[in-house]
């Protein structure tokens, strides 16, 4: 009993902290700071248990997995444990068993890292890894806010400016400015997802002070990472010795700022020209894609890092990014990738800016970057909710609304509801993609009381942050449906198909062809052909522009058709079902966008002609089997197949724009609708037809432009 005691009175008092070349705050190299100094861990016999310890120690409710041999990088300075025997249950990494602080035979080769699980330990003191000269001190603040000076500004949304309190022992308390810097400021600013700071002066007050200073270089991506300042100088009636309560002012990015003449702007969009996310559930994460030389391409995820995607969530106007996501998690791009390597000091303007490898072999799709970034709080989830499903991803939509000088919830009309207000839906909640969207509801009994409709008209872009911003007829309320059972609902899922078309398949296998019309009946009755083949006699011709696509799925779960088996439609002729009336359109443009012919395809079956290697594939469509395209494999319409063809009988000779577009109709709800459109130029003399330039995306890209990276910074 008398050894046990001993050996606590004799634990050595430790701080830890997750440290290195790391991708999100909660994983990297294992430090801890002892003496004076921060060291490492050695791998030797090290644990799930061990990393149990680490984790709950830095305030995480759990561990993920651990890795050996500097997975994080080399650390520096003393290797502090080696041979740990944890059972997981320690309240600190000192209480294992081991060979003894600082004694190891390790080298930093051998440095051990943890992932930690993103939920935190409720109620846990966060700020737990400041190294100071206190070592027998636990200094720990439990939440850091940002309290708006005037009780007039603090209904604002967001808070841009305001007292900087953390909270310690249950209490809020401001900081002393005596050593506050700008670049503290930036750090806290970029925690509540605003890109930058600028100065502001306090008015003098009689605030409780806390009492430490923070030191931050302006690179750290939360205040926990900071370290500790001096203990704050506070005179006999606790008023800050020679300064003022800290107070920062923060600006927000151009899609959060509120203009004087129109609020807050109505949708999100990405007007960087440089820079821009895809295939992300919600506002501030995605899939980084670059421009350069005018074609959008992504960067491989070899090296990349917090500071890195920091920049990015910065130069597109938001905070600090939370986590550098790497293998391709919000799906894969197509094109080129035109980064590799990328290293960022963290106060660059730009990602094209930082140091980064141009050469990009042995890089894949697989291996694209992505971000999740801080974004400022709007507000947005207390005027939305979900009612009556079975689990919080599904429900009629509720919204609160003013009605007579009170608040109150009431119902959404659901005609014309679709995937697009689905989405804003979704996204608004957090709670990523719509995978339905419901124009009756009676199986979902929400609140009695808010059975009446609040809002009807409903139009979005799909791009939108709030389901207000969309349009919709305001007080002047129409909906000859009703609310209740016919109110409008939503599905939600944390993932959806994503699909590409491939441009090269298109270039490559583009040609005409001159068929005759009693080869073409079957086509004819599925309104395959041109409005002029319905007077021409059966041994006449049509001249045909054939072209093959393979529609590649790119996204995080499989491409499926809306409707039920039970519903797809038999064409007798073809001898098949369609699963989809319209999946695909095909158009020809002058080039002053003009249409001069159309073409339409519907989903003859949806299945997987290919996948990449070691995907097996999932949809066939022979004997009445499910329709489909599965995550990493594509369906390829070969340009031999009826209706694979654009009707350009009646064209002259002349240049065009050839364009796709897939899932038309927004039927099944994807990812990523802007690179479901395919635009070529087209030539056509009369004799021959050739197809160049193809593109995915929007924009357009028929033009060469320059982007505006740094080539001196390109590592050779």
């Amino acid at each position: 009993m008398q050894k046990e005691n001993l050996s606590i009175c004799y634990t050595p008092r430790i701080q830890l902290r997750l440290a290195g070349d790391k991708r999100k705050h909660n994983e990297g190299r294992v430090e801890v700071f002892y003496n004076n100094e921060w060291g490492t861990v050695c791998d030797d016999d090290f644990t799930i248990h061990a990393a149990q310890v680490v984790c709950r120690e830095l305030g995480y409710l759990e561990a993920i997995s651990w890795s050996p041999s500097s997975k994080y990088g080399k650390g520096q300075g003393p290797i502090w444990f080696d041979n740990l025997h944890c059972t997981g249950k320690e309240k600190t990494l000192a209480l294992c068993p081991s060979n003894g602080i600082g004694v190891s035979d390790c080298k930093h080769s051998e440095d051990v890292g943890v992932v930690c699980s993103d939920k935190r330990i409720p109620g846990f003191k966060f700020v737990n890894t400041l190294p100071n000269h206190v070592e027998n001190l636990d200094i720990q603040v439990e939440d850091v806010r940002i309290r708006a000076i005037l009780s007039s500004y603090r209904k604002r949304i967001p808070v841009t400016e305001g007292y900087v309190e953390v909270k310690d022992g249950g209490k809020w308390k401001q900081i002393c400015n005596t050593e506050w810097t700008q670049l503290d400021s930036r750090v806290i600013c970029g925690m509540f997802g605003f890109p930058g700071e600028r100065k502001m002066f306090a008015r003098r007050r009689k605030p409780t002070y806390w009492d430490y200073a923070v030191n931050c270089t302006g690179n750290e991506a939360h205040l926990s990472s900071c370290k500790l300042g001096q203990a704050s100088s506070l005179k006999l009636n606790g008023t800050c010795a020679g300064g003022l309560p800290v107070v920062v002012s923060c600006v927000p990015g151009r899609d959060f700022a509120p203009t004087s003449m129109t609020g807050f702007r109505k949708a999100f969009r990405q007007e960087q020209p440089l820079v821009r996310l895809r295939g992300g559930a919600i506002v501030g994460e995605g899939r980084v894609e670059v421009l350069k030389n005018g074609e959008w391409g992504t960067i491989c995820d070899d090296s990349w890092s917090l500071l890195s995607a920091t920049v990015v969530c910065r130069e597109l106007g938001f905070g600090t990014a939370i986590e550098a996501l790497s293998g391709g998690r919000l799906g894969q791009g197509m094109g080129p990738v035109h980064m590799n390597e990328v290293q960022c000091t963290g106060f660059e303007k730009s990602i094209t800016e930082c140091v980064f490898n141009k050469e990009a072999l042995g890089c894949s799709h697989e291996e694209d970057a992505a971000v999740r970034c801080n974004v400022p709080s709007m507000g947005f989830q207390q005027s939305l909710r979900l009612s009556g499903g079975r689990n919080p991803y599904e429900g009629r939509v509720e919204v609160l609304v003013e009605r007579n000088g009170s608040l109150v919830w009431g119902t959404v009309c659901s005609e014309s509801w679709g995937t697009m207000e689905a989405m804003v839906v979704c996204r608004q909640l957090g709670l990523g993609f719509a995978s339905n969207a419901f124009q009756e509801t009676w199986y979902w009994p929400g609140e009695v009381s808010a059975d009446n409709v609040v809002m009807s008209g409903v139009r979005c872009s799909g791009t939108e942050m709030s389901l207000s911003h969309c349009l919709h007829h305001g007080a002047h309320l129409s909906c000859a449906k009703g609310g209740g059972r016919n109110a409008a609902g939503v599905s939600c899922s944390e993932t959806a198909p994503d699909l590409v078309l491939n441009p090269q398949v298109v270039e490559q296998t583009t040609y005409m062809e001159d068929r005759p019309m009693f080869m073409l009946q079957c086509a004819h009755e599925e309104d395959c052909l041109s409005s002029t083949a319905n007077q021409v006699p059966a041994n006449s011709y049509r001249r045909l522009l054939r072209f093959s696509s393979q529609i590649h799925n790119n996204g995080q779960s499989d491409f499926r058709p809306k409707a039920g088996r039970h519903s797809w439609v038999w064409h007798d002729c073809h001898r098949h079902y369609h699963s989809m009336e319209v999946f695909t359109l095909y158009d020809l443009f002058s080039l002053n966008g003009t249409k001069v012919a159309e073409g339409h395809k519907a989903s003859f079956c949806l299945e997987d002609s290919e996948c990449d290697e070691g995907i097996e594939k999932r949809y066939e469509c022979a004997n009445f089997g499910d329709q489909g395209i599965t995550v990493g494999c594509w369906d390829t319409y070969r340009h031999d197949i009826d209706c694979q063809w654009v009707d350009i009988t009646d064209i002259k000779p002349g240049d065009y724009i050839f364009q796709i577009v897939i899932n038309p109709n927004y039927e099944v709800p994807e990812s990523d609708y802007t690179n479901n459109i395919l635009k070529c130029r087209c030539r056509y003399d009369g004799h021959r037809v050739w197809m160049y330039s193809c593109h995915n995306g929007k924009t357009s890209q028929l033009f060469v432009l320059v982007s505006h990276f740094n080539v001196d910074n390109q590592i050779i």
